[in-house]
C-alpha cells in the first residue's frame, strides 16, 4: 500500500477538516469510509441491496447511495444516512426507479441526479426524495433488450444550466456514448423526444461514471470497456470540441470516479476491487488498496 498526503484544511469557522473516501461495495453490499490512503477504514453501511452510485453532503453530514435492485424486479432506490451510518432512511422507495447507478449532489438547487440503466432515463429529485423527475427518457417497454439506450453514469453543470449523462452500450461494444441536455425540458416537449440533447461522444467502448471540473471546465469519465480507450480514466473540455485525452490506462474494469479539485487529484475504482489515486493529469497514478471485493461508486469529501 502506498502512503498519501491525507488533506487537511480549514473551513469559514477555522475547524480543521480532513478528506474522507467513501467507497460502495456491490460484492459485500456495504459502504466504507477512509482516509485518501486508505488507512482507518471503517464500514458504515450494511445490507445494502446492490450499491452503485455514492454522494457526500459534508455540510449536511448526509451520504446518499444509489441500491440497484435486481433489475427483472425493477426494484432499485435511493438511500441515505449521516456520514457514520446512523439515522438510515429510503428516501426514493422502490418502484419509483428501476435500476439506479450514478448518483450527483447538486447542492445549489438542492437536487439529486441519477442516470436509470433498465430504465433508460435520466432521473432528479429533490435531496429529500420527494418531487421525482425524468428529464430525459432514452426509451421505453422492450426498447431495454438494447444496452445503448442504458443511462448509467451522470453529473451536472450547475453554471451552464446541463446535465452530462452516459449509455454504456453492451459489454465492450464500442458504441458507447456521452450526452448532454438542458436542465430543464424545453417547452412543449417531453422527456422521450427533447430537441436539445448533444451527443458529445460516440463510439466508445463502454463509459462509465462521470465527474466535472468546474474550475477548469473539463469533464472526466471511466470506461470499462476494452484497451486502448477502454480500462480508461479521460477528460476532455466541455465549453469546446476536443479529442479525448486518456490520462489512466490498466484499470480491470474502471468503475467510480471522484476529484478532489483543491487537492489535484483523482481517485478511482474498479470492478477487481482496486481503489487508485492520480494527479488530475493522470500523473503518479498508483493503487493503495487491492482485492477489496467488487467496487462501484466512489466519493471524496472534506468532513
Amino acid at each position: 500500500m502506498t502512503t498519501l498526503q491525507e488533506t487537511k484544511s480549514k473551513n469559514s469557522s477555522g475547524v480543521t477538516r480532513s478528506g474522507r473516501l467513501f467507497v460502495l461495495e456491490l460484492s459485500g453490499d456495504r459502504i466504507h469510509s477512509m482516509n485518501p490512503d486508505g488507512s482507518d477504514r471503517k464500514t458504515i453501511v450494511t445490507g445494502c441491496r446492490y450499491p452503485d452510485g455514492i454522494a457526500v453532503d459534508a455540510e449536511r453530514g448526509h451520504v446518499y447511495w444509489t441500491n440497484m435492485g435486481v433489475p427483472y424486479l425493477n426494484d432499485g432506490s435511493i438511500e441515505r444516512a449521516d456520514l457514520d451510518g446512523a439515522n438510515r432512511t429510503t428516501i426514493v422507495p422502490q418502484g419509483l426507479t428501476h435500476t439506479p447507478k450514478q448518483l450527483h449532489l447538486e447542492r445549489q438547487g438542492g437536487k439529486l441526479y441519477w442516470s436509470d440503466r433498465e430504465g433508460m432515463r435520466v432521473m432528479r429529485a429533490n435531496v429529500d426524495g420527494s418531487r421525482i423527475e425524468t428529464l430525459v427518457e432514452t426509451g421505453h417497454g422492450d426498447d431495454v433488450r438494447d444496452a445503448s439506450r442504458w443511462c448509467v453514469g451522470i453529473t451536472v453543470d450547475p453554471q451552464q444550466r446541463k446535465v452530462y449523462w452516459t449509455q454504456k452500450g453492451p459489454d465492450d461494444g464500442g458504441v458507447g456514448r456521452i450526452c448532454r441536455a438542458g436542465l430543464e425540458l424545453p417547452e412543449g416537449e417531453r422527456p422521450s423526444n427533447r430537441s436539445d440533447i448533444e451527443v458529445l461522444f460516440d463510439g466508445l467502448p463502454e463509459p462509465i461514471d462521470l465527474e466535472l471540473d468546474l474550475e477548469h471546465r473539463l469533464l472526466y469519465w471511466t470506461d470499462r470497456g476494452d484497451p486502448p480507450r477502454g480500462n480508461t480514466v479521460n477528460r476532455t473540455p466541455i465549453d469546446r470540441r476536443a479529442e479525448a485525452e486518456i490520462l489512466v490506462t490498466h484499470l480491470m474494469e474502471g468503475i467510480g470516479l471522484a476529484l478532489d479539485i483543491p487537492g489535484g487529484r483523482m481517485f478511482i475504482t474498479d470492478f477487481a476491487g482496486t481503489v487508485y489515486s492520480a494527479d488530475l493529469d493522470g500523473r503518479n497514478h498508483r493503487n493503495f488498496l487491492n482485492a477489496q471485493g467488487n467496487l462501484t461508486g466512489i466519493a471524496y469529501a472534506e468532513v
